[in-house]
């Protein structure tokens, strides 16, 4: 999860996230690269008095500079769809949830059991525990098995919510009368935050998202334990 004075990205828990991270560094390079090119030629133009007469008229110099940002767009729209590509590929999923937002909460409906449906509400602060995060922990978890492929159904009862856990890589419009679908798999168990990231009234701030990656073994205790 992110935490104070935070300037980048929170962790990679899932494949899609390190591949955005990377996509993300990629990006930023080619920016910082031309930005530092640009920054040298304004320097030589304000320190120098040497011109060259012909540089107006070079038909090189038009050549490159029309190729040049031609391979800049392509080396970073390659690497953007292939990564759009793989958001939207959904293999054999091992599981499906399906998640309705509300004013203010989230409901959440494990499809693939006959009864294991249950609403996710914010705990209030003054009812935390010792260690418990503020406008984030709820009082029902949705707990998931790590290293399986999970599919998320998102919808909405009332009005546009945006279901989002950014370690995960993850944000999905909860759209009323559309079902939206997306993907997830942990590489590693844990905790993940999100909350909704679509204005969608009042209370917005006041619904968040918590995600409990576990080992199947567990997964299967606490499935039990529901029923």
């Amino acid at each position: 999860m992110a935490y104070p004075m935070q300037l980048g990205f929170q962790d990679a828990t899932s494949p899609i996230m390190e591949e955005l991270l990377h996509f993300h560094d990629h990006t930023l390079m080619i920016v910082f690269l031309i930005s530092s090119l640009v920054l040298y030629i304004i320097s030589l133009m304000l320190t120098t008095k040497l011109t060259h007469t012909s540089t107006m008229d070079a038909q090189e110099v038009e050549t490159i500079w029309t190729i040049l940002p031609a391979i800049i767009l392509i080396m970073i729209a390659l690497p953007s769809l292939r990564i759009l590509y793989m958001m939207d590929e959904i293999n054999n999923p091992s599981l499906t949830v399906k998640t309705m937002g509300h004013q203010w909460y989230w409901s959440y409906e494990y499809t693939d059991y006959e009864d294991l449906s249950f609403d996710s509400y914010m705990i209030p602060t003054s009812e935390l525990k010792p260690g418990e995060l503020r406008l984030l922990e709820v009082d029902n978890r949705v707990v998931l098995p790590m290293e399986m492929t999970i599919r998320m159904l998102i919808s909405s009862e009332d009005v546009l919510h945006s279901w989002a856990v950014p370690s995960l890589g993850l944000k999905t419009d909860a759209i009323p009368g559309r079902l939206n679908q997306t993907t997830l798999m942990s590489t590693r168990p844990g905790l993940y935050y999100g909350q909704c990231s679509e204005i969608c009234g009042s209370n917005h701030s006041f619904m968040p998202i918590v995600l409990e990656l576990v080992p199947l073994k567990y997964f299967e205790k606490w499935s039990a334990s529901m029923l």
